[in-house]
């Protein structure tokens, strides 16, 4: 009995030459690191790994608290890293905390 293996059409190299003909190869970007700053932003990522490190469990209320003091104390930039941090650890409190930031300006 013979094993015939058929691989997909995408990893064969010869049938891509076949269905796309004469066409160049099509180029592929990384599909994990090309998005928007700041969710590509190693040094945020470092930063944010180090304050979980710290805080553990409670790293996202931790930075949410942090950007709500830095909002009041009128530090806009801290604020914006503060929200990046806990976006990074809990996209819905970062979200909460970005409306309660809008609805309050």
């Amino acid at each position: 009995m013979t094993i015939r293996f058929a691989s997909s059409p995408k990893s064969n190299p010869i049938s891509g030459m076949v269905l796309r003909g004469s066409l160049m190869w099509e180029t592929r970007s990384p599909a994990n690191d090309n998005g928007p700053p700041p969710a590509n932003d190693e040094a945020l990522l470092v930063e944010t790994l180090r304050h979980f490190g710290n805080h553990g469990l409670h790293a996202a209320e931790m930075a949410a608290k942090s950007a709500r003091s830095a909002r009041e104390a009128g530090d806009e930039a801290a604020f914006a890293n503060w929200l990046s941090v806990c976006r990074l650890l809990d996209r819905r409190l970062a979200t909460a905390l970005e409306q309660e930031h809008s609805s309050a300006s």
